[in-house]
């Protein structure tokens, strides 16, 4: 599941460009269909891997997050 999510994530983040973002439920969705709310938690830690690794970044209220930080509430992704 991690793979598909990861997938999606980059995806629809690629889609959308670097001067715009996704929301993790947007992956969520993708694939989890109308099951989507339960792959949440497993969507942010996709989005937090693909981080780390420079393929996107984390943003909060226009700030870059650290994949590392604790943080809570909405987030988004962009592309890099």
């Amino acid at each position: 599941m991690s793979e598909r999510l990861h997938a999606a994530i980059l995806r629809l983040a690629r889609a959308r460009g670097p001067d715009k973002t996704i929301c993790p439920s947007d992956a969520a969705r993708a694939v989890g269909g109308d099951d989507w709310r339960e792959l949440m938690d497993d969507a942010r830690e996709a989005a937090r891997d693909l981080a780390r690794r420079g393929e996107v970044e984390l943003t909060q209220r226009g700030e870059v997050l650290d994949p590392d930080g604790t943080w809570r509430g909405p987030i988004r992704i962009r592309a890099r």
